[in-house]
């Protein structure tokens, strides 16, 4: 790596993922830019620098020189958990422009970009032929691209990630990051029932004691079910598999059985759509496969466990929110005791997880990890912790905090990728009709004809 102190901008700087990583380098931040007031004022108070509030109205040459561009632009028009409008989203869509506009005036040495996996993807892969070609062609970098999750460096987090790095001095020197997959502990990111940690309320203790008594009732010798738990199929019987119940006629589905069997017939066609789960009451004529399959499976179970499970599913059709009467257990074959693994209510449904890596922190404070043992939610100090962010102020309130974790780069990876990245040019000096490479990408004796010098200053 070079030792030479380089400057760096951080752009949509969040709670400083990237000026952490760059600053363990040696590099120095120039410039920072973050929209969200509260994150903006924690950034300099945490590093000294006065940030910029929104950079799409910033002349770029107000922007102080520098040799690396860090950004980890917005991802919400990219995401799945989005609408996915991509570069046309009309709040966040051009910001990825504002990053073009800002290289093509500095011309920066370097750029390291952070985004959801599903960019790649996205629009059958035309925003990513975009942004290819706006980075290539008409700003002349080379660039790479990879995905990476913190579970593939030793950091217990399932949490994959696209990062795409450029040079304008190509990328010969370069070579991606060899995963370790080696096996991992969240018990080493906790701490042991902390004073300042966020208790689990007791209505959600109650829905985790009622899906406790369903999964109990589930003879030893069975599996439990690998597909999600949707108890608001236990007794329904509305048309799924030919036609949807928004391609049905109201006689029809007044024959028929909505939400853990109530009887639809008498009731208008719209309060016969009310007492259907959400996900059937879709205005299309079929279902997807998926959709059926879960559907399917879901009737088949509670047929087949019915005497055992109608007195808790009873309990389970009183749970307030849909959601909570939906399970995902994702334990398959491990002791059937809910108190010992980690939870999240999500709108998918109660997510049961092994303690071997934490779910993806994401930016919905109400999908916070939940420690079950403890009866307690993940600190932001132990957020920040599988995050690689040790050592920084964090915002105060819960949701705040863990939206701005959900939204950070992990520090740890960043750091890897920009060590092998940003590397001084080779200094050559001729001995007796060789060249040896003094510094830089390597330090081996190579025949003059095989050096390139393209570029060597």
């Amino acid at each position: 790596m070079t030792k030479k102190k380089l400057k760096f901008i951080d752009l949509f700087a969040g709670v400083g993922g990237f000026h952490i990583a760059l600053e363990k380098l040696g590099h120095e931040c120039v410039f920072a830019s973050e929209k969200r007031q509260n994150l903006a004022e924690l950034y300099e108070k945490n590093f000294g620098i006065k940030v910029n509030r929104d950079i799409t109205k910033i002349e770029v040459a107000e922007i102080p020189k520098f040799d690396i561009l860090c950004a980890g632009f917005p991802c919400q028009p990219f995401s799945k958990a989005g609408k996915q409008d991509g570069l046309q989203d009309e709040r966040n869509g051009s910001l990825f422009d504002k990053i073009v506009e800002i290289l093509e005036f500095h011309k920066p040495k370097y750029f390291i970009l952070e985004n959801v996996r599903n960019l790649v993807s996205h629009d059958n892969e035309n925003t990513w032929f975009y942004i290819k070609e706006q980075l290539e062609e008409k700003l002349g970098y080379k660039i790479d691209k990879q995905i990476y999750s913190p579970h593939n460096f030793g950091i217990p987090q399932h949490r994959e990630r696209l990062f795409i790095i450029g040079s304008l001095e190509g990328l010969e020197h370069f070579n991606w990051l060899e995963t370790t997959n080696k096996a991992t502990s969240i018990f080493d990111y906790l701490d042991n029932n902390p004073a300042n940690a966020r208790k689990l309320e007791d209505e959600k203790i109650e829905v985790i004691d009622i899906w406790q008594k369903f999964i109990s009732a589930i003879p030893k010798k069975h599996k439990l079910p690998g597909f999600p738990i949707w108890s608001m199929e236990f007794g329904a019987t509305y048309p799924f598999e030919d036609k949807t119940p928004f391609a049905s006629s109201s006689i029809a589905l007044g024959k028929t059985k909505g939400n853990f069997g109530v009887e639809l017939k008498g009731l208008s066609r719209e309060d016969k759509f009310k007492n259907l789960p959400s996900y059937a009451r879709t205005e299309e004529n079929e279902f997807p496969s998926w959709k059926k399959n879960y559907i399917r499976k879901n009737r088949a179970f509670y047929e087949k466990y019915k005497d055992k499970l109608e007195p808790i599913v009873r309990k389970i059709e009183n749970l307030k929110i849909a959601s909570w009467q939906k399970l995902e257990w994702n334990v398959q074959g491990g002791e059937r005791d809910l108190y010992k693994y980690i939870i999240q209510f999500r709108g998918s449904g109660v997510r049961i997880k092994k303690t071997d890596f934490f779910p993806s922190l994401v930016t919905v404070s109400t999908q916070i990890p939940i420690i079950s043992w403890e009866k307690r939610y993940i600190t932001p100090s132990e957020g920040a912790r599988i995050q690689s962010l040790n050592g920084i102020e964090l915002p105060e309130n819960i949701g705040t905090c863990f939206s701005a974790l959900g939204n950070a780069v992990n520090v740890t990876i960043v750091k890897l990728i920009a060590e092998k990245l940003i590397q001084e040019k080779p200094k050559v000096n001729k001995l007796n009709g060789k060249t040896k490479q003094i510094n830089g990408y390597n330090k081996k004796i190579i025949n003059v004809k095989e050096l390139d010098y393209e570029g060597i200053k």
